[in-house]
């Protein structure tokens, strides 16, 4: 199993974040199935996060996922919820219904058991802003909490790696 990282690495990784978005002049925003709102809510454990964090969705549904989202309904059909283009196409929901210049995605299995043909530990995280999206594929060992925690934390990695001037240029 993998540990879980520790609190105050947690803490002082979306600290990271907030103040390269705000140094920057960007605004975030998540769209989480698998974290339900994990991301977010660590980001806005930072204080001054209101000055880069604009919103998130929880969309732990494929019905919020397609109609607040805009995912594909004929791709959630054919390749389910845990899949790197329904996260990409999450992201750019995300960006688009919060108004943000960055957004992250996550989906994926958390367990106990596997869905959509996918097993424990599967997770896809997205990214948008206006130079593109796209998504990376993790695949996570442990239990619920820390699959869930361990995608908070790679999620934010992403994110951080999307907040540089050059990154986010039109």
């Amino acid at each position: 199993m993998t540990p879980p990282p520790d609190p105050l690495e947690l803490q002082a990784l979306a600290g990271t974040v907030v103040a390269a978005a705000k140094a920057n002049g960007l605004t975030l925003a998540t769209a989480e199935s698998l974290t339900a709102g994990m991301i977010a809510a660590t980001l806005a454990e930072v204080p001054g996060a209101s000055a880069a964090l604009v919103g998130g969705i929880v969309s732990y549904s494929s019905a919020v996922k397609a109609n607040v989202l805009g995912v594909e309904p004929k791709l959630l059909e054919e390749a389910g919820s845990v899949d790197g283009e329904v996260a990409r196409q999450m992201a750019l929901g995300a960006r688009r219904v919060c108004g943000s210049d960055v957004a992250v995605s996550a989906t994926g299995v958390a367990g106990p058991d596997a869905h959509d043909g996918k097993p424990v530990g599967t997770v896809f995280l997205g990214w948008a802003s206006a130079s593109g999206s796209g998504f990376t594929e993790h695949h996570f060992t442990g239990d619920r909490a820390q699959i869930r925690t361990l995608s908070t934390v790679r999620a934010l990695e992403l994110l951080s790696s999307h907040l540089s001037p050059s990154s986010h240029t039109a």
